[in-house]
């Protein structure tokens, strides 16, 4: 259904209030390009559910927007793009769910398992499809990208381009980092039911050799900056290639910074404050 800004549903239009979104609300480019822009510096990444033992496996619209927008979190892939795609098929878009395969900040070695979710997505009146990741933490992109292979597409942060890997059953999504393209996932352009995203959220957020049940990891874009904390580890990344790197004194110090400059809501998370002193070592034994 095309929507209008007189006749959005309930949730998209509190989902549009809490990303400050004051744009149009018809299925065009300029919307997916704002919503998306908008998205990305107003709902952080972070996998504090995951790191407190909740399991993330309740992937519906409802579900999705209590946390999101009505609680005023954050989450990972499956959570942000999820969320995405409901608001986009309210306004009118065409989107598919595809899988991706994590490289990023990975040493080369066995295929890696679909463990990322992100979206292609369909424009009224245009040919061809998007591209759009609103959930890759550290990187994600702040635009959506044209679905085409080797051309640099610039954003108001890093360039971004998708390529083939070297045995050709790939595409590699790719942002430019230090001057050198590094890549961040493999996918295909198979669109994947829902339950393969409940099935790759549910290990994600609950087996032990994943990282989000292990450490620390929230990011957010501030402006014209990525603000990227791991455990007690604190990187900005400006959109002029400077960053900052500091360690945080405390556990303290760590929830102070998930309120006020990410602004995450804590309550109700239960151990929150106790599972953060363990992964920044604030306990004896941690």
């Amino acid at each position: 259904m095309t929507s209008s800004e007189a006749d959005l549903s309930t949730m998209t239009a509190a989902y549009f209030d809490r990303i400050g979104y004051t744009g149009p609300a018809t299925p065009s480019l300029d919307t997916l390009t704002g919503l998306v822009a908008a998205h990305v510096r107003h709902i952080p990444f972070e996998n504090l559910d995951p790191l407190t033992g909740t399991p993330v496996a309740d992937l519906d619209r409802e579900s999705l927007h209590d946390k999101l927008v009505a609680r005023r979190r954050g989450g990972f892939c499956y959570e942000h793009n999820g969320l995405f795609r409901h608001v986009l098929l309210d306004l009118g878009f065409a989107v598919d769910q595809l899988a991706g395969r994590v490289v990023w900040m990975k040493e080369p070695g066995p295929l890696p398992a679909e463990t990322h979710q992100l979206l292609s997505v369909r424009v009224p009146g245009h040919d061809g499809s998007w591209l759009v990741d609103v959930g890759f933490g550290g990187q994600t992109p702040t635009a959506p990208l044209r679905f085409e292979i080797g051309t640099e597409q610039t954003t108001d942060l890093e360039p971004f381009r998708i390529t083939h890997s070297d045995d050709g059953l790939f595409h590699v999504m790719e942002s430019k980092v230090g001057g050198r393209w590094q890549p961040l996932y493999l996918f295909t352009e198979r669109a994947r039911p829902p339950v393969d995203s409940v099935v790759g959220s549910w290990f994600a957020s609950t087996n032990p050799s994943a990282p989000f049940p292990n450490a620390l990891m929230v990011c957010l874009i501030v402006d014209d900056t990525r603000w990227n904390l791991n455990n007690r580890h604190l990187a900005v990344y400006h959109a002029d290639g400077t960053r900052e790197k500091r360690e945080l004194a405390s556990a303290a110090e760590v929830l102070d910074l998930l309120g006020s400059r990410f602004g995450i809501d804590l309550a109700g998370i239960e151990g929150i404050e106790e599972r953060v002193a363990q992964v920044v070592g604030d306990l004896p034994g941690s």
